[in-house]
């Protein structure tokens, strides 16, 4: 099945390419017609998933600035231009109070959530978007502009990368249009500890029924990479099933919250 948003002969990057919301992200713009590269940690699973797609693969950290330089390299090497990079990549830890985080942790997770989408935007404009144009969508998350219980890292990381990219929306266009997606509850692997056990009763907490699935949101993506979004700048597209106007609705109380407050992510 292909897309109705043609992105043929264009090129794009997906960070965090391998598995949830990015394989999702990477597999619909293949389908619109784009040439992928993938970026992930793990080798295997960037090998595996470029040739899945037809596409090019790195293996590295986007916290590791080289790579981000090697990553663009590599498309405009094998694909001879750059039109599309989606900044997925990112991490939930440290987890906890803020009081308890760790200065160090508290870091690296703005390194990976803020600073390497912004050191990838640069390579790109500066190799190829800055003379040619192009797209740029940063995935960020419903709670960015609220708080929640023992994410505060997280979030705080988050609502930096959605202020980043109304930054950028204004200081790079008319060439480069800017935007992010902020998913909800989504059934990634980084989520499993918020919705499962107990999906049922957290989908009950959402007026559309249903925790989000990696598609939904890489829908959302494609159409702001593609020319239908030709007059999309600057702007943050909500896809979290309701989770926003909740209150308003008949739907059960929300149980993501109480799950937060009794589980914590899985280490890598």
């Amino acid at each position: 099945m292909t897309s109705s948003y043609a992105l043929r002969g264009r090129a794009a990057v997906v960070t965090g390419g391998t598995r949830g919301i990015g394989r999702a992200v990477a597999e619909h713009l293949t389908r619109a017609g784009a040439l992928v590269c993938v970026t992930a940690r793990d080798a295997d699973e960037v090998r595996r998933t470029a040739a899945d797609l037809g596409g090019v693969g790195a293996a590295g950290s986007v916290a590791d600035p080289e790579h981000l330089r090697e990553v663009v390299d590599l498309a405009l090497r094998e694909f001879g231009r750059l039109d599309v990079l989606v900044n997925n990549a990112a991490t939930n830890l440290p987890y906890g109070p803020l009081m308890d985080v760790d200065p160090l942790a508290w870091r690296e997770s703005f390194t990976v959530n803020v600073e390497a989408p912004l050191r990838l935007v640069q390579c790109a404009w500066r190799a190829w978007m800055r003379e040619h144009g192009g797209a740029v969508i940063n995935v960020c998350t419903e709670g960015a502009t609220h708080v929640g219980p023992r994410i505060g890292a997280y979030g705080t990381t988050k609502a930096a990368l959605l202020h980043l990219t109304q930054q950028l929306a204004g200081e790079l266009a008319p060439k480069v249009r800017v935007n992010s997606v902020s998913p909800g509850l989504v059934r990634t692997e980084m989520a499993r500890f918020v919705w499962e056990p107990g999906e049922e009763e957290v989908a009950a907490g959402l007026p559309l029924g249903r925790i989000g699935e990696p598609d939904d949101i890489a829908r959302a993506v494609v159409w702001l990479a593609s020319e239908e979004a030709e007059w999309v700048t600057g702007t943050d597209l909500l896809v979290d099933g309701g989770t926003r106007v909740r209150a308003a609705g008949t739907a059960k109380g929300y149980a993501v919250h109480g799950h937060l407050r009794s589980r914590g992510p899985a280490t890598p």
